[in-house]
């Protein structure tokens, strides 16, 4: 495989593995700032190492034992987290020599996780300019480039945007937990409507020369099955996953060979995607079987 390749293939691992990654450090050191610069770091191995070794077989818990390590680093160097340096010490003791162990240390709980960050980035102490940003940078795995060209703004713009939306989240001290009860249908709404809004900006871009970015519907679709499987009971994110899997199909068709878009009545039906289609009918299934009264994504 030629350096290219390898880098193209490590890109696309980032993109599935990192807010996995990131899910599972923020678990574990309370802070998406650090988690995110502890994921950059064994991103950083990785670029430097796999192009020689290899890809290896589970990148998911190399990315992550590699992140571990650079905690402890972490740890060792500011002495007020002493007791944490020892109880990251033990635990990458018992697991670090055991490659299925520490792949079921990767994966306890990682549904929980990737809920739990997705409800910390969509946090309502942050604007909502800052929650796309987070969003698209912690569980779409966009660098801060990509998410200023999707949006049209200075990648300086996007830098300060998540970096404030760090701080801001370190200095209010949000919990990395699921909202329970009446607070989670409160909480729900606004990460839904981000989502949605991604998907949009791709749908049908406000700016720019392009009126459809595809990346940006994939990377909106992606984010809503991750939730609609974290949280399966919620009638809503099966039905906002349907509206953007149905919405999605008609994308080919949507656009005519220069460029210029396409009616839906002169649209030809023979391009539209039938798996999407079928999974957004069975999103659909799913809202009926829970037999809740269907809310604006659903209807």
């Amino acid at each position: 495989m030629s350096s290219a390749d390898t880098h193209r293939a490590i890109d696309a691992v980032w993109r599935i593995e990192s807010p996995r990654l990131i899910a599972g450090l923020v678990r574990m050191v309370r802070d998406v700032g650090v988690a995110e610069d502890l994921a950059q770091d064994a991103l950083v191995a990785a670029l430097e190492q796999w192009p020689q070794s290899g890809i290896p077989d589970n990148p998911g818990a190399w990315l992550m034992a590699t992140a571990k390590h650079r905690a402890i680093d972490r740890f060792r160097r500011n002495t007020r987290l002493e007791r944490k340096l020892d109880e990251f010490g033990r635990d990458l003791a018992s697991k670090e020599m055991a490659v299925p162990d520490l792949v079921s240390a990767l994966d306890d709980e990682v549904g929980d996780d990737l809920l739990r960050l997705v409800f910390i980035s969509c946090h309502p102490v942050l604007s909502r300019e800052a929650q796309v940003a987070l969003t698209l940078r912690l569980l779409g795995g966009l660098s801060t480039g990509e998410i200023a060209r999707a949006f049209l703004v200075p990648e300086s713009t996007i830098a300060q945007r998540i970096v404030r939306a760090k701080r801001t989240l370190s200095e209010a001290r949000v919990a990395f937990e699921v909202p329970r009860g009446s607070e989670l249908a409160e909480r729900l709404s606004p990460v839904l409507e981000v989502i949605y809004l991604v998907f949009n900006e791709g749908y049908s871009a406000t700016s720019g020369d392009d009126w459809l970015r595809p990346a940006l519907c994939e990377d909106a679709l992606r984010l809503g099955r991750i939730l609609a499987e974290c949280a399966p009971e919620q009638a809503e994110v099966h039905g906002l996953v349907a509206l953007m899997e149905i919405q999605a199909s008609r994308s080919r068709a949507r656009v005519g060979p220069g460029g210029e878009p396409i009616l839906l009545l002169d649209q030809n039906r023979a391009q539209w995607d039938q798996l999407l289609i079928r999974r957004g009918l069975a999103a659909l299934e799913r809202v009926e079987r829970l037999g809740t009264v269907p809310g604006p994504y659903a209807i």
